[in-house]
C-alpha cells in the first residue's frame, strides 16, 4: 500500500504483553522488537515504508476483496484475501509466555490457487541500521550490534536490495508458517517453535483471559475488545500499561503535532484502575497499582508525569530526522519532554487511584500512605503554582482550572481515606487546605458572566477537562455552575458531533503550530457528564456514535477527524479504550452514579 494511501484505522494490533506490532490491511507488519527495559524501542511504530523496516505477506497480483477479524475473545488476527484465482487466509499473532518475542504468520489456502509474495525489510535502532544478513537452513539471520532477528520459513527466500523476498503458490488446504524471532545477538538463536501448538495455546490463553470479564451490560463485545486491547498494552513483567504502542502518528496529517506515547502516564492511572475493576480483573489492577507505587517512590519533589515501563525516569526527547513519518508528518519524536513538566493534576490522579484501590479491596500498603502524606506536604507548597496542565502544553505555564480541581481531589481523597480506613494524618490541616483550594477555584476559575468554568484563571477559553468537575465530586452534577459548564463546553468545543480538547486557535492554547482532531476520551467524558446529569438518552446516543468510530476490528486511536472521517493520533490509544469501558459501565448501572464520582 502506498505511503499516501495509508490510514491509521487500516491497522490492527497483535501483542504478547511484552511487545506489540501493528498489522496493515495490505498484509504488512511494523514492529520494533527489542524487549529491553527501553520503552522507546519496545513497541510498534508506523514511521515509514519499506526502507525503514516492514514485513509484507500478501497475494502477488492484487486482491478482489479483503476482510479481517480477530478470533473471538482473542488477539489472534485473521485476514482473508480473495483474488481472481482463489482465496487465502493469513493468521497473525504473538505467542504468550516465556518463549521470547516472536511474530507468527501462517498462510492458509482456502480455495483455488493464489501466488503469494513476501517482502521482509529488517532495520534496527529506529530504522537507522541495516543488519548483516546470512542464510540459514530454512531461513535467514539478521544481526546489528546487540540485536538479532531470525526468520524461519518453509519457502525459499532470496536477498535483493537489502531485503529478503519470496514468491510461492498456496493451494486450498495448504498451511505455510513463518516465524520472526528477536534475540540478543551474543546468544544462540532460539529453538524452533511448534507453530500449530503455539497458535492453539495462544488462542486458548486469550479466550480464558477474556472469558473472565465480569461486565454483563450492553455493548459487551466492545467492552471485551477494549479490555483485550488494554491487556495487550500491558508490560507483564512490571504491570505497566503504555499509553499507545506507537510514536508520532499525527494529530494533523502532515503537521508537527506528533508525540511519542510508548510510556506510562500517571494521569491514566485512575481511569485504568476503574476499567480493570469494572472488567473483573483484580490481578491486573493490583499489578498496575504496585507499578505506580514503585514508579513514584522517592522524593515527592521529583514526581513525574510519565515513566518507562519499568519506572524509568530519564526520558529525553529527540527527533529521528532520517524518518519520513506517517503520511509525511514530521518530526518523528523519540522520547517525551513532558516527563520534565510540572503538571499538578497528577497528584489528584495518584491519590484518587490509591483511594479506589483501598475501596476495591486491593492489598493495602502502609508505604503508600506514608508516601501520600509526604506528597501532600509538597502539594500544599505548590498547588498555586502555574503548570503545564493535563494536555502538557508547550507554552508558558498557566493556572489551569483542572489542575487546581485535581489538587483538591488529592486532598479530598486523603481525607476520605483517613476517615474510612482509620489512617493517621493531620485531618484538620487537610480540611482547611481542601476548603481553601475549593474556594480558590470557584472564585478564580469561574466566569459568572458566561455561567461556566474556564480553562485557566483569567482566561476566556474553555477546556474539555472541565467536564471532570462533577465526575470527580468537586461539585454535584445538579449545581448550576456544572450545568452551565457542560453546556458551554459542548457548544464551544463540539466538532461535527465530537469534542475537541480545547480551541487550538486561541491565543492561550498550547504554544504549538497547527490543529488537531476531536479527542475521543473527552467525548466519552461528555457521555459521562450527560449520564450523571440525568440526560440518559443523549448520553446513549453519543456513546453509540463513538462506537461507530472504531475500525473494523474494534480499535480506537486518540483522535478523530469527523470531516475526513479518519483516525488521528497514536493508535490504539489506551486512554480511548479505558474511557469506552468506563462509560459503558456508567450507562449500564446509572443508579450507581458515575465511576469517578464514587468517592465514599
Amino acid at each position: 500500500m502506498g505511503m499516501d494511501g495509508r490510514r491509521i484505522e487500516d491497522y490492527a494490533l497483535i501483542g504478547s504483553t511484552t511487545t506489540a506490532a501493528l498489522v496493515g490491511r495490505d498484509g504488512s507488519i511494523d514492529w520494533f522488537c527489542a524487549p529491553r527495559f527501553d520503552s522507546g524501542a519496545m513497541f510498534a511504530a508506523l514511521l515509514g515504508e519499506r526502507e525503514h523496516g516492514r514485513w509484507l505477506l500478501a497475494p502477488a497480483g492484487g486482491t478482489v476483496a479483503q476482510r479481517r477479524r480477530y478470533r473471538e475473545g482473542t488477539l489472534v488476527l485473521e485476514t482473508e484475501f480473495e483474488t481472481a484465482d482463489g482465496a487465502v487466509r493469513v493468521v497473525d499473532l504473538m505467542p504468550i509466555g516465556d518463549a521470547g518475542p516472536h511474530v507468527i504468520r501462517v498462510v492458509e489456502g482456502i480455495a483455488g490457487r493464489v501466488d503469494m509474495e513476501m517482502d521482509l525489510t529488517i532495520r534496527f535502532d529506529h530504522g537507522s541500521r541495516v543488519p548483516w544478513v546470512t542464510s540459514l537452513d530454512g531461513g535467514i539471520n539478521a544481526v546489528a550490534g546487540p540485536d538479532a532477528v531470525l526468520l524461519r520459513a518453509d519457502v525459499e527466500t532470496h536477498g535483493e536490495d537489502h531485503s529478503t523476498h519470496a514468491s510461492f503458490p498456496v493451494a486450498a488446504g495448504d498451511r505455510i508458517p513463518f516465524v520472526l524471532s528477536w534475540y540478543p545477538s551474543h546468544l544462540e538463536p532460539p529453538a524452533a517453535l511448534d507453530v500449530s501448538a503455539v497458535v492453539s495455546e495462544t488462542e486458548t490463553w486469550w479466550r480464558e483471559w477474556s472469558g473472565r470479564c465480569a461486565y454483563a451490560g450492553d455493548w459487551r463485545d466492545a467492552v471485551v475488545r477494549s479490555l483485550i486491547t488494554l491487556k495487550a498494552l500491558t508490560y507483564e513483567p512490571t504491570g505497566a500499561i503504555v499509553a499507545a504502542p506507537t510514536t508520532s502518528l499525527p494529530e494533523e496529517v502532515g503537521g508537527s503535532r506528533n508525540w511519542d506515547y510508548r510510556y506510562c502516564w500517571l494521569r491514566d492511572a485512575t481511569f485504568t484502575l476503574y476499567a480493570l475493576i469494572h472488567g473483573g480483573y483484580a490481578q491486573e489492577a493490583q499489578a498496575w497499582r504496585d507499578w505506580l507505587l514503585r514508579a513514584v517512590a522517592g522524593d515527592a519533589g521529583t514526581i513525574q508525569v510519565l515513566y518507562g515501563v519499568a519506572g524509568e525516569r530519564h526520558i529525553p526527547e529527540s527527533t529521528a530526522d532520517w524518518l519520513p513519518g506517517f503520511l509525511d508528518s514530521r518530526p518523528v519524536r523519540l522520547g517525551n519532554a513532558a516527563a520534565g513538566q510540572l503538571q499538578l493534576d497528577i497528584f489528584g490522579e495518584l491519590f484518587d487511584v490509591l483511594h479506589v484501590a483501598r475501596r476495591s479491596g486491593l492489598t493495602p500498603s502502609d508505604e503508600a500512605w506514608a508516601m501520600q502524606k509526604h506528597l501532600l506536604d509538597a502539594l500544599a507548597d505548590s498547588w498555586q503554582m502555574p503548570d503545564s496542565g493535563i494536555w502538557e502544553t508547550r507554552s508558558d505555564p498557566q493556572c489551569f482550572t483542572h489542575s487546581r480541581v485535581m489538587a483538591w481531589v488529592a486532598v479530598d481523597r486523603a481525607i476520605r481515606s483517613a476517615e474510612r480506613f482509620g489512617l493517621e494524618g493531620p485531618l484538620d490541616e487537610w480540611r482547611r487546605l481542601r476548603a481553601e483550594i475549593h474556594a480558590d477555584v470557584c472564585r478564580l476559575g469561574y466566569d459568572a458572566e458566561r455561567g461556566t468554568f474556564t480553562r485557566a484563571y483569567g482566561s476566556r477559553s474553555l477546556d474539555a477537562s472541565l467536564l471532570l468537575i462533577p465526575l470527580v465530586g468537586f461539585l454535584p452534577p445538579g449545581d448550576e455552575r456544572v450545568r452551565g459548564t457542560i453546556e458551554a463546553v459542548a457548544s464551544d468545543l463540539m466538532h461535527d458531533g465530537f469534542l475537541r480538547r480545547y480551541d487550538t486557535d486561541a491565543p492561550d492554547a498550547d504554544g504549538l503550530e497547527g490543529r488537531e482532531g476531536a479527542f475521543l476520551p473527552c467525548t466519552f467524558w461528555l457521555v459521562d457528564a450527560y449520564q450523571q446529569s440525568g440526560r440518559e438518552a443523549e448520553a446513549r446516543r453519543l456513546f453509540e456514535r463513538l462506537l461507530e468510530v472504531r475500525n473494523d476490528v474494534g480499535l480506537l486511536a486518540e483522535e478523530y477527524d469527523p470531516v475526513a472521517k479518519r483516525m488521528l493520533g497514536n493508535f490504539p490509544q489506551a486512554f480511548s479504550h479505558i474511557a469506552l469501558v468506563n462509560s459503558a459501565a456508567n450507562l449500564a448501572a446509572p443508579d450507581k452514579g458515575t465511576t469517578r464520582h464514587r468517592t465514599a
